[in-house]
């Protein structure tokens, strides 16, 4: 984290000089040279240290010693020792126990910033009695502070940030710092409560503790740090109330206490601070009223008190017009919005969500023209929506729901042209919705459900080519549904349910090949279903419900195999219902209450199959004299492969008997069975029957897009996962595109991430892949089950992540051509009985094609496509890398990380690692923590909305292995 100050080396040297005729090397710095090359001999990445060779040149030119001197990232004194080493994100990789110290006893900066130097800090390094700078942030060094750093009685800065160091702080360390101005020991592993010898550095400018595991109380000593610019005891688990001894910080500039558990009122000491710029409390547990003397503070800039438990009014604020980012939402605050507010032109961010707030709206918020971030939803605010506020030009989020405010939607607010999430839900709101809206080129997410809005939804709301998520529910809109919905191409979820839409539901909505969810239920929609729904393969939740709907369910319905619930019931529906998995799953209250359907639901009549002459169509009746057609060629089709088979099989015993008597004593393959299985699978298909019971549903293991699992346990003990594919009608093409794809990419693969596969068969009545069993089944399934979660420690989650990427990278990178897996999802992640992690389901994997053309459907799940596959067509490594960021972001969360994204998406919010941890878990071990840290931090980086921002699998992998 930068301060202001850091990193400044005030360092002043003692010149020595040794002047003579005729200055010869001293024996000192050919002991220095000999010891910092020794430690380059253990470094595994030595390109920054090229210059150090030996033998070292000891001349002396015009009094200036060279050799070391001349060095990359070396200083010296006149007198040619060494006094610096500076090797900032020089990424050397070793450890520091073999650099001798005690031959460098001139040294004043030690600077080895951001590289990848593990171990201890070794108890030598208190040799270096001139040491004014120490700088080993960003490493990976472990264990305790050593004793010996007392002798360091010089220091004057001190970096320890971003380490693994752990253990308790021993009080010693401070007694002997007196001249020490920075310390920095932020996001490691320490432990215990803070001495009350840290008020013992008087002349501490810069103290940063933050993201570490200290606990009590803060001592009240620190009110003796009356030099302090910086305190940051941020994220660590300090508990009781704030010291009011924190008031004689006059100097602060920074306070940074958040996401603690300390208690207790708003510390008035605070307020001694005039010169304070930044403070955060917010995610503690302070309470009480916040003091009008806040106002005081006339140099602050940002100020977040949000998630604690205070009460009260608003203090005043921004008398200064300096304030840019103030956050008090999740409070108890009540009152109205505080008037400084109102002329707070310097806001650029305001949340004071989830409050008891009242007050006019129009009349207590001003406009502000560098304001990126509303949001006041949840209070109790009544008045209009200003049509002044179209002066805030850099407007990207406006959140007002649930909140009293009447009036109409000015028409000014198409003018926002930086707005990319209006969110107006749960008021009073009357008139129509604007045509303006429809300029809102960057809106993303558009909400308006639960208002007042009356009349047509005006079609230009058609060309918001970004949105994603459009909810105008529970209003008295009437008309048609505007056709040009279908031409927001990046729509994921479509609400139009409780309005009066009437006539027929467009045909272009089934253009929207991303839509994961379409709610048009309690509505006045006529005519039939449009058989281009049947188009919206990753559509989850459909309800079409307490509508005038008639005709029949068009049977393009079996390809929505993304499916997980449908309610078509209160219409005028007739005829058969679709016959596939979903379907014939579902409830019967979801076909309830129309004219006439009929199908495979209990509580449904079956469906009569007759011939023309009987009253059926004839198209029915060709297609079941088809079908009957089909039942006896395949019949006798079974039958004469049934018996080529089993004369096979005595030729091959035959032959096997002769085989082993004249090979006696050769060792038996009957032990590995899968040694003889050849991609034919005929050899085994007999056991894989009879293991099956004939693929009993007993045996079954679960239900997937394209066919059911079973698990066959085999006579030589294996354990296999057989994968029927299951062919409706008219699905026969396209199962079996996927049957022979996932055959052709996984004999192209093997690694120990991705499932096994041994083979198939395509012959007889079934067709099936064969894998092995994986014990533990899917990573979605544990996820959502509380006790198998809990199961599911941090390592466990870091290892399962890692294997992903690992499998990920092997595909993308050592695969030639490159393979995209195209649905990586929590479903297809299996986990076996050490919870390793196995990547599973090719059924939609693509061979990248050499001319990079790879135009393809949108295939996925919902929630895990990246956004610029619905609408670009074309299937990238860069669709895998965003799928992957989204899974490994559900593994740490324990669930779907879908309003995160929505946060992501539009700029929102950066995330900090506390705020998505599966809380079912305690917070992660000192171990963990940077390994959690950096599977959050890979993960953020995959899901850019620019594909190219998004960095490689290879090197997630990397990144997320040397964490």
């Amino acid at each position: 984290m930068a301060y202001r100050g850091k990193c400044v080396f005030l360092a002043l040297l003692t010149v020595c000089c040794l002047l003579s005729s005729k200055l010869e090397a001293t024996p000192n710095s050919e002991a220095e040279a000999e010891a910092l090359l020794r430690w380059k001999e253990t470094l595994e990445n030595q390109t920054s240290l090229r210059s150090w060779t030996w033998p070292v040149p000891l001349k002396i030119n015009k009094n200036v010693t060279t050799g070391p001197c001349t060095w990359f990232g070396i200083a010296c004194n006149m007198a040619g020792s060494v006094t610096e080493i500076n090797l900032p994100n020089a990424q050397l990789r070793g450890n520091l126990s073999s650099l001798d110290f005690s031959s460098l006893p001139n040294l004043i900066s030690l600077n080895l910033n951001h590289s990848i130097i593990t171990g201890p800090i070794p108890s030598q390094i208190g040799t270096l009695s001139r040491l004014t700078h120490l700088n080993l942030s960003m490493n990976f060094l472990s264990g305790n502070l050593p004793l010996s750093l007392t002798n360091l009685t010089n220091l004057s800065l001190l970096y320890l940030g971003n380490n693994l160091i752990s253990g308790e702080l021993d009080p010693r360390l401070f007694t002997n710092w007196t001249r020490l101005e920075y310390l920095e020991l932020q996001n490691n592993n320490f432990t215990g409560v803070l001495p009350p010898e840290i008020g013992l550095l008087t002349n501490l400018k810069e103290l940063a503790l933050m993201d570490n595991r200290f606990s009590g109380s803060i001592p009240f000593e620190i009110g003796n740090l009356k030099n302090l610019d910086v305190l940051a005891l941020s994220g660590n688990h300090l508990t009781g109330p704030i010291p009011p001894s924190l008031g004689n910080l006059s100097k602060l500039t920074i306070l940074f206490l958040q996401q603690n558990n300390l208690s207790g009122p708003f510390p008035h000491g605070i307020l001694n601070a005039q010169n304070l710029s930044d403070l955060r409390l917010f995610m503690n547990q302070l309470s009480g009223s916040v003091p009008e003397g806040l106002a005081n503070l006339s140099s602050l800039e940002t100020l977040n008190l949000g998630d604690n438990k205070f009460s009260g009014h608003l203090p005043p604020l921004c008398l200064g017009s300096r304030l840019q980012i103030f956050t008090a939402s999740y409070n108890n605050f009540s009152g109205p919005i505080p008037k400084g507010l109102r002329n707070c032109e310097s806001l650029i961010r305001l949340s004071i969500k989830k409050n008891q707030l009242t007050g006019m709206l129009d009349q207590d918020l001003g406009v502000y023209p560098n304001l990126s971030y509303l949001d006041l939803s949840y209070n109790n605010l009544n008045g209009v929506l200003s049509h002044n506020w179209v002066g805030c030009r850099k407007l990207t989020s406006l959140k007002l729901a649930g909140n009293k405010i009447t009036g109409e939607i000015p028409s000014e607010f198409g003018e926002l042209d930086q707005l990319g999430q209006l969110d107006l839900s749960s008021n009073q709101i009357v008139g129509e919705i604007p045509k303006q809206l429809g300029r809102l080129s960057n809106l993303i997410y558009l909400q308006l459900r639960d208002n007042h809005l009356s009349g047509q939804v005006p079609p230009e709301i058609g060309g918001l080519s970004h949105l994603e998520e459009l909810d105008f529910s529970a209003n008295g809109l009437s008309g048609q549904i505007p056709e040009q919905f279908g031409d927001c191409s990046k729509l994921r979820n479509l609400s139009l349910s409780k309005n009066y839409f009437n006539m027929s539901i467009p045909n272009k909505i089934g253009n929207l090949a991303g839509l994961g969810s379409l709610d048009l239920r309690q509505n006045v929609l006529t005519g039939e279903i449009p058989f281009q729904l049947g188009n919206l393969i990753m559509l989850e939740h459909l309800n079409l419900s307490h509508n005038n709907l008639s005709g029949a369910i068009p049977s393009s319905f079996r390809q929505m195999t993304g499916l997980t619930t449908i309610d078509l019931s209160y219409n005028e529906l007739e005829g058969p219902l679709p016959d596939n998995e979903l379907f014939r799953r579902a409830p019967l209250s979801a076909f309830s209450k129309n004219k006439d359907l009929c199908g495979k639901v209990q509580g449904l009549r079956l469906c009569n199959v007759t011939s023309p002459e009987n009253g059926a169509s004839p198209e029915i009746g060709a297609q079941s004299k088809e079908r009957k057609v089909f039942v006896i060629v395949g019949t006798l089709f079974v039958i004469l492969l049934a018996i080529a088979f089993v004369f096979w099989r005595f030729t091959l015993s035959r032959r096997t008997k002769l085989r082993s008597n004249a090979e006696e004593g050769k060792p038996s393959n009957n032990g590995n069975l899968f040694s003889i299985l050849n991609f034919d699978g005929k050899i085994v298909y007999e056991d894989i029957i009879n293991a099956t019971n004939g693929f009993n549903d007993n045996y079954c293991m679960g239900v997937g897009g394209s066919g059911k699992v079973y698990k066959a346990e085999m006579p030589t003990g294996h354990v296999l996962a057989i994968k029927i594919i299951q062919c409706l009608e008219g699905e026969e093409i396209d199962k079996i595109k996927t049957f022979q794809n996932e055959i052709r990419v996984l004999t192209e693969i093997r690694h120990r991430n991705i499932v096994k596969f041994y083979g198939f068969c395509s012959q007889g009545p079934h067709k099936f892949l064969v894998y092995d069993y994986i014990e533990r089944g899917s990573l979605a399934s544990i996820l959502s089950n509380d006790k198998e979660a809990q199961e599911l420690g941090w390592s466990k989650r870091v290892d399962i992540v890692r294997g992903i990427a690992n499998a990920l990278s092997y595909m993308h990178n050592d695969c030639s051509p490159p393979i995209i897996h195209r649905d990586i999802s929590s479903k297809n992640v299996l986990l076996n009985s050490e919870f390793k992690a196995c990547v599973s389901d090719f059924g939609t994997a693509r061979i990248m094609k050499t001319d990079s053309s790879n135009w393809t459907l949108v295939a996925g799940t919902y929630g895990y496509i990246a956004p610029e596959l619905a609408y670009t067509m074309r299937a990238t490594e860069k669709c895998d890398v965003y799928s992957f960021g989204v899974l490994a972001l559900e593994v740490i969360m324990g669930e779907h990380p879908k309003e995160l994204l929505s946060s992501l998406r539009i700029g929102e919010k950066s995330i900090e690692v506390m705020e998505v941890l599966d809380l079912r878990l305690p917070p992660p071990a000192v171990l963990f923590e940077k390994q959690v840290a950096s599977v959050v931090k890979q993960a953020l980086s995959c899901l850019s909305i620019r594909p190219n921002s998004r960095p490689t699998m290879q090197s997630v992998s990397q990144a997320i292995m040397e964490a």
